[in-house]
């Protein structure tokens, strides 16, 4: 199963990067084939309603065709560890082929991603920066990868 993140804005150099890179780069072909990282932005200035929706445009171009579409929003529903890992090895194991999350940006996601998802996906009450959620994903998936495998890494 190949996993696209697509998520609003450019990440620079430093330690949300990091984050991401680090537990990006533990994954292993044991969950899924690839995971791929889709940065999109809109350079211009826009009112906040007018860049949700310019946002919500880019990210669903930049998902893969016929992915199921999983958008990251605080109003989606909430999943522990185990329940996240469960979830990911059912998609897997039913030959699910693209699998995309979307992280939308300061806005959150427009009302036309969430109707395109297939789920929406909350990491918590918290809101969190959109730059930070790269990595809290990919440690999340590290983490599935780890409990389906029966590595000590997840303890619950």
């Amino acid at each position: 199963m190949r996993i696209t993140i697509v998520a609003v804005g450019r990440a620079k150099a430093g330690p949300a990067n990091d984050l991401y890179d680090f537990y990006a780069g533990r994954l292993s072909d044991r969950l899924l084939s690839s995971l791929q990282l889709k940065e999109v932005e809109e350079r211009r200035s826009l009112p906040p309603a007018a860049l949700k929706a310019r946002e919500g445009e880019l990210l669903l171009a930049a998902v893969p065709q016929g992915a199921q579409l999983v958008g990251l929003d605080a109003g989606g529903r909430p999943l522990d560890s185990e329940a996240f890992a469960k979830w990911l090895e059912n998609l897997r194991d039913s030959g699910l082929q693209e699998l995309a999350f979307v992280i939308g940006g300061a806005e959150g996601l427009s009302d036309e991603v969430k109707a395109r998802a297939d789920r929406l996906l909350s990491l918590g009450a918290m809101t969190w920066p959109h730059l930070l959620v790269r990595g809290l994903l990919a440690e999340q998936l590290y983490r599935a990868q780890s409990i389906l495998s029966g590595h000590p890494y997840h303890r619950g």
